[in-house]
C-alpha cells in the first residue's frame, strides 16, 4: 500500500479593504494604467539606459582569487576576504565547496549562522585570506588545524602557492605529522580496505569487500597521491561535505575538483610535510597579522604558550607595538581570519576592512539537486517532524551525504515528513535505507510507487 504524500491547499490573496469612493478608484486606476503603458513603451531604452550608469551590485565571484596566488618570499599573508548573500535553500557546504572552502572553516567564520538551514540573505563571510604555515616553502604543507594544504612552487623571483582545503583524521585516527614526500601517483585506484576499517563495518553491520574498484562508491574518489608513510594517501572523496572536518581515518581528502589540480602539477618525490599550527603569525604591507584556529585538544596549551612567546619575540625586535586587547580577541574567537594585531602603521586595522563584496554567483559549484517528485517511484520515509527547521535540517544533511541520498521535506498540517528518494526500484530504496540505518542510524520506512488502476 502506497503512502500518499499530498500538497496542501494553496489559498488565493485577501484584500482586507476597499475604496469608499468609486470615482477616487476610478481616477486612481487611470493614471495607474497610462503609467504602465508609457513604462512599456520605452522600457528598452530606460534599461538600458539604467543599466549603464548603475553599479554592479558586486565583484564578480569568479574573479577573486582562492587557490592561486603569486607573491613575494617576504609576504606571509596571501588572499582577501569577502562576503556574500545567501539565497533561498543553500547551505554553508554548498557555498564552502564553490569557494574552496572547508566546512570548518566557514562556520568558523560565520559562527552565528546555521550550517545547514541558513536564512536566506544572511550576509556570509568568506575567509579567503590566509596565513602561510611556518615551514620551508617547498613542495606540500598541510596544516591540520587549519585543515589546509599548501603546494610552492618558484616562479621567477616570486612564489607561487596553491592552496586548498581537506578532511583529516579523527582523534581517535589521526593524520601522521612530520616530513614525507610522494612515492608514486594513480588516477582512478582502487581502495584497498584495511583489516581495522573493515572491523568496524562489521561491527555495524556492513560488511566492505576485500578491494573496492574505481566509481561512485570509492572513498578514495578518482586521483590518488601515495605517501611514503605507509598506508597514507592524499585523495579525492565521493563526500565533499566532509572536507574541512576530523572525519577520515588518517589520509588527507580533498574536494575532487581540488584533488584534479594538485595530482596534475605535483611530480612524484615532492616532500610532504604535515603540521599542527592552530596558531599563524604573519606580515603583510609592514603589518603584523594573527590567524587563529580552534586547536586539536591535544596540543592546545603548549600552542597556546608558543604563541604569546612568538608574539612578545616580535614586539621586543621590531619595536611595533601589538594591541594586546585584539590579540585575546582573536584567540578566544578562533574564527580563522588573518587579522592585523599591530596597533601602530594601520590605526589597528582589520582584515575584515579589506572584505570584498562579491556578487552572487549564478549556480554553486557541486551544490546537490533533487530530482523532481514522481508518484510512480520508490522513497524511503526518513522521519516525520513538528519542527519544519529540523525537517529541513535532515534533509540537507541527506542530500550531502555521499554519494548523495536526495531528499525533500513534504509538509502537511503541521507535521514535516522528511523523505528520500525517487529511487529507481526496490533494490535502491532498501540500498538507502540501509545507508541511513548505518551512517545515522535512522531507521526509514520503505514507501512503495503508486500502483494506477
Amino acid at each position: 500500500m502506497a503512502i500518499n504524500f499530498s500538497s496542501p491547499n494553496k489559498s488565493g490573496p485577501n484584500y482586507p479593504g476597499r475604496f469608499s469612493d468609486r470615482r477616487s478608484w476610478s481616477v486612481v486606476c487611470y493614471f495607474l494604467v497610462l503609467s504602465i503603458c508609457i513604462l512599456f513603451l520605452h522600457s528598452c531604452a530606460v534599461t538600458r539606459d539604467v543599466l549603464a550608469i548603475l553599479p554592479p551590485p558586486g565583484q564578480d565571484p569568479d574573479s577573486i582569487p582562492k587557490n592561486y596566488f603569486l607573491v613575494d618570499e617576504k609576504v606571509d599573508v596571501i588572499g582577501r576576504p569577502a562576503v556574500i548573500r545567501l539565497e533561498k535553500g543553500e547551505t554553508l557546504p554548498d557555498i564552502a565547496r564553490h569557494f574552496s572552502l572547508g566546512i570548518n572553516t566557514l562556520a568558523a567564520a560565520n559562527p552565528a549562522v546555521d550550517v545547514w538551514v541558513p536564512g536566506a540573505g544572511d550576509r556570509i563571510v568568506l575567509p579567503l585570506s590566509f596565513i602561510l604555515p611556518e615551514a620551508d616553502r617547498e613542495g606540500i604543507v598541510i596544516n591540520l588545524a587549519a585543515m589546509r594544504l599548501f603546494s610552492f612552487r618558484k616562479k621567477g623571483n616570486l612564489q607561487a602557492v596553491a592552496t586548498y582545503p581537506v578532511g583529516v583524521g579523527t582523534a581517535e585516527r589521526p593524520t601522521p605529522k612530520g616530513l614525507m614526500s610522494i612515492t608514486r601517483k594513480k588516477f582512478q585506484p582502487t581502495w584497498y580496505v584495511p583489516a581495522s576499517i573493515a572491523a568496524d563495518h562489521r561491527e555495524k553491520g556492513d560488511p566492505l569487500p576485500a578491494m573496492v574498484p574505481p566509481g561512485p562508491l570509492n572513498p578514495l574518489g578518482e586521483h590518488a597521491l601515495y605517501l611514503s608513510e605507509s598506508g597514507y594517501l592524499i585523495h579525492g572523496t565521493n563526500k565533499p561535505a566532509s572536507i574541512g572536518l576530523r572525519a577520515s581515518n588518517g589520509c588527507i581528502r580533498l574536494y575532487p575538483e581540488d584533488i584534479k589540480q594538485l595530482f596534475d602539477t605535483t611530480p612524484v618525490k615532492t616532500p610532504v610535510r604535515i603540521m599542527n599550527q592552530p596558531y599563524l603569525i604573519g606580515r603583510r604591507n609592514g603589518m603584523i597579522y594573527l590567524e587563529a584556529h580552534t586547536p586539536f585538544e591535544e596540543s592546545s596549551t603548549a600552542e597556546l604558550k608558543k604563541v604569546y612567546a612568538k608574539l612578545k619575540k616580535i614586539e621586543k625586535n621590531t619595536g611595533l607595538t601589538l594591541d594586546w586587547d585584539k590579540v585575546e580577541k582573536v584567540l578566544a574567537e578562533t574564527r580563522g581570519i588573518p587579522v592585523v594585531i599591530s596597533a601602530s602603521g594601520a590605526g589597528g586595522e582589520t582584515a575584515v576592512a579589506e572584505t570584498i563584496k562579491l556578487r552572487h554567483p549564478l549556480a554553486l559549484y557541486g551544490q546537490p539537486q533533487v530530482p523532481e517528485f514522481r508518484i510512480d517511484a520508490w522513497y524511503v520515509l526518513a522521519a516525520t517532524m513538528r519542527d519544519t527547521v529540523e525537517a529541513c535540517r535532515l534533509a540537507a544533511i541527506l542530500n550531502h551525504q555521499g554519494p548523495q541520498i536526495p531528499a525533500r521535506v513534504l509538509s502537511k498540517s503541521g507535521r514535516h515528513r522528511v523523505l528520500a528518494g525517487p529511487f529507481h526500484n526496490e533494490g535502491e530504496a532498501k540500498n538507502a535505507s540501509k545507508r541511513l540505518r548505518i551512517d545515522l542510524e535512522i531507521d526509514g520506512i520503505l514507501v512503495a510507487p503508486v500502483q494506477h488502476e
